[in-house]
C-alpha cells in the first residue's frame, strides 16, 4: 500500500473508530498489526513475548484512541505505546529473573547439605552412642546435636543443672572408655 494512502486510510479509520465504529477499529488493527508487531519483536526478541506485548498495546490503543486530537499522529502515538510496553515487559522480566535467582540462592542455602561419607571412627562412635542407655543418648542428643545449653537441658529434663553436668560427664567417660577398649582390640 502506498504510504500516503495508508496514512489517509489510517486517519479516516481513527476518526471512524473515535465515532464508535467497531469495524473501523478492527480495520485499524488489521492495517497496523504487522508494523507494530515487528517493532515489538525487535524490542523483546521473542515472538510469544511480542504477542503478549501487542495484546497490552491494543488494549491501550482502544482505551486512548478517543484522546487523539490529530488522527495523523496515530502511527507515532501507537509506536510510542509499543516502545513503552516493550520497556515495561523487559523490566518485568528482569525483575522476575532477579527474583528467581534470589529464590534459587535462598533454596540452595536452605537445602540440606549432603553429608560426607562418615569416617570409620565416626561410625564406631555412633555405634557406641546407640549402645548407651536411652537417658544418656537423649542427653548427648540434646547437648551435641540440638546444641542446647546445660540450663536448657536441666529445664527440659526437670533436673538441676549440676545433675545435667554430672550425667554428661558420665556419658562422655563411658564413651571414652569404650573407645579406648576398642582401639586396643
Amino acid at each position: 500500500m502506498n504510504p500516503d494512502a495508508k496514512q489517509i486510510l489510517t486517519e479516516w479509520l481513527v476518526l471512524a473508530a473515535q465515532g464508535g465504529s467497531e469495524t473501523a477499529f478492527r480495520d485499524l488493527h488489521d492495517l497496523w498489526r504487522s508494523d507494530l508487531r515487528r517493532l515489538a519483536l525487535v524490542q523483546v526478541e521473542r515472538p510469544e513475548a511480542a504477542d503478549e506485548v501487542l495484546a497490552d498495546v491494543w488494549v491501550a490503543i482502544a482505551r486512548g484512541l478517543s484522546r487523539i486530537d490529530d488522527p495523523a499522529c496515530f502511527p507515532r502515538w501507537a509506536f510510542r505505546i509499543v516502545e513503552r510496553r516493550c520497556a515495561d515487559w523487559i523490566r518485568r522480566r528482569g525483575l522476575e529473573r532477579e527474583r528467581q535467582t534470589l529464590a534459587q540462592r535462598e533454596a540452595a542455602s536452605l537445602a540440606p547439605v549432603q553429608p560426607e561419607e562418615p569416617s570409620e571412627g565416626t561410625l564406631r562412635l555412633r555405634s557406641l552412642i546407640n549402645a548407651l542407655p536411652a537417658a544418656q543418648r537423649e542427653l548427648l542428643h540434646l547437648f551435641y546435636e540440638l546444641d542446647r545449653s546445660v540450663s536448657e537441658i536441666a529445664e527440659i529434663l526437670a533436673v538441676p543443672p549440676g545433675t545435667v553436668k554430672s550425667r554428661l560427664f558420665s556419658a562422655r567417660e563411658t564413651l571414652r572408655q569404650q573407645l579406648e577398649r576398642n582401639s586396643h582390640e
